[in-house]
């Protein structure tokens, strides 16, 4: 199959709208390090185009008609929203599902402690990371912590320009003769991913306190109480998340491609929305779902695997006048949905774990996974011929460059997305994204043309698809 280089297909001013979507996708990035900022920014986005929250409309008691745009909320977490088309809902919606959580550190729950002089928090990685990958890299602290009186308290150090950062200690070159012969899975443990937080002691008021035990780690908890009035106990009730620090970064001499932190995959996620919010009038219902915990299985009340997007579809249906139980097995049997995930990008330096002829390549449009899993597509989605046959045709006739990939060679790994989650209903799935190359390191590439063209997918999807 012939491929095409994207970038050679648009005019002049379609290379500044190129441009500028990639400029506003990192802002996007920059404040939605976590998968509550993203919420945060996507409420306020949504709101400003329309959006009503599910529950006033409840509470008004008023009905949903043909172009009414709702959304709702899951613990902060995950949104969903929809915007009603003209076509009973019993005849399916269009669905654009991503996630907004990424590979990082989380704090544990009783993590501050001091040794050598040097004040730590203990951490456990959330989903599939190297770990080596993780150290002597400035790092920011995002997240919240709640107090027993349910005060939040919420924390984002290490990303203005005079804030202080964190890191993750290594061994020196000088002695490491044996760590070097460890495989990369152990080269840095788990357990030893704790965040350097601080290395003064607390001033001594006389003599007995200069040989006082954990003086760091008190002068750590000093600095807590009066910034942010919290205690260690604390802790048991917070969320705080360690990211790399920094802000998303255009790369290459051109400019082509956008280096960040989260691509995988709020780069999916972002398109989601952004084509939602331009879709215009649609003939069936559309919906964004942007979802929690992807990274470690979908689990969880804010998971694709809760009954939250079923719940809220319920709702959607009672305001439209018709809600049945049957008619939301109807609804959902009868949508379609793109799975909006990423997908690897071939990378030349380490060519031998791709298929060339079926891998995505960078500058080349947005990617159709059939399939994802593991070895003989365990754990996939497997989209049927028609409706891979379907989005073929409606892409070519709003001449949006596309290709199709796998992940890498068979038998090599593998992956996952929410793509199954949505399959169970018996409606139409298919995973399409970004190429991605570094996936799932501390700083992913992306092109800023797939990013266009695969936002640019999602709309002739909202707006057509009808199989």
């Amino acid at each position: 199959m012939e491929r095409k280089n994207v970038w050679n297909t648009y005019s002049p001013k379609q290379l500044e709208e190129v441009d500028a979507f990639g400029k506003e996708y990192m802002y996007f990035l920059d404040h939605g390090k976590t998968e509550r900022e993203c919420t945060d920014l996507v409420v306020n986005m949504i709101e400003k185009e329309g959006y009503v929250e599910l529950c006033r409309i409840v509470k008004e008691g008023r009905k949903l008609v043909k172009g009414d745009k709702v959304y709702a909320v899951c613990m902060n977490k995950s949104v969903v929203m929809f915007q009603i088309g003209e076509k009973p809902m019993t005849e399916g919606m269009n669905i654009l599902g991503a996630h907004i959580d990424s590979p990082r550190l989380d704090v544990k729950q009783n993590p501050l402690y001091e040794d050598g002089g040097i004040a730590y928090l203990d951490t456990h990685y959330y989903g599939g990371v190297k770990k080596y990958q993780w150290v002597t890299l400035p790092l920011a602290l995002h997240g919240v912590v709640v107090k027993k009186d349910g005060t939040c308290v919420e924390i984002n150090v290490g990303e203005a320009e005079d804030d202080p950062v964190f890191f993750i200690s290594d061994l020196l070159i000088h002695l490491a003769s044996e760590q070097l012969e460890k495989k990369a899975a152990k080269v840095i443990e788990g357990e030893a991913l704790d965040l350097i937080i601080g290395n003064m002691p607390m001033s001594p008021e006389n003599e007995e306190e200069k040989e006082e035990k954990d003086a760091v780690k008190k002068s750590i908890l000093k600095i807590l109480k009066e910034t942010y009035d919290i205690e260690e106990e604390d802790f048991m009730s917070a969320e705080l998340e360690i990211v790399p620090a920094g802000r998303a970064r255009e790369a290459g001499f051109d400019r082509s491609m956008i280096l960040a932190y989260g691509h995988d995959d709020r780069v999916c996620a972002f398109s989601s929305l952004k084509a939602i919010l331009e879709v215009g009038e649609v003939e069936r219902t559309a919906c964004c779902i942007l979802v929690d915990k992807e990274e470690i299985g979908s689990v969880g009340a804010t998971g694709m695997q809760s009954r939250f997007f079923e719940n809220t579809v319920a709702e959607v249906l009672n305001l439209v006048g018709e809600y049945s139980e049957l008619n939301l097995r109807r609804c959902l049997a009868a949508s379609n949905m793109l799975s909006s995930d990423v997908s690897s990008a071939y990378d030349p330096t380490f060519a031998s774990s791709f298929d060339k002829k079926n891998v995505a390549f960078m500058g080349q449009g947005m990617v159709f996974n059939k399939f994802t899993g593991a070895r003989g597509k365990s754990g996939s989605n497997d989209a049927n011929a028609e409706y891979i046959a379907h989005i073929r045709n409606l892409l070519e006739e709003e001449k949006v460059v596309y290709q199709t990939a796998e992940l890498g060679k068979v038998d090599l790994g593998g992956g996952g997305t929410i793509a199954y989650i949505l399959a169970l209903y018996g409606m139409n799935v298919i995973d399409c994204g970004v190429a991605v190359i570094s996936m799932h390191s501390p700083w992913e590439g992306i092109s800023k043309a797939d990013l266009y063209e695969t936002k640019r997918g999602y709309v002739a999807f909202l707006k057509r698809a009808c199989l």
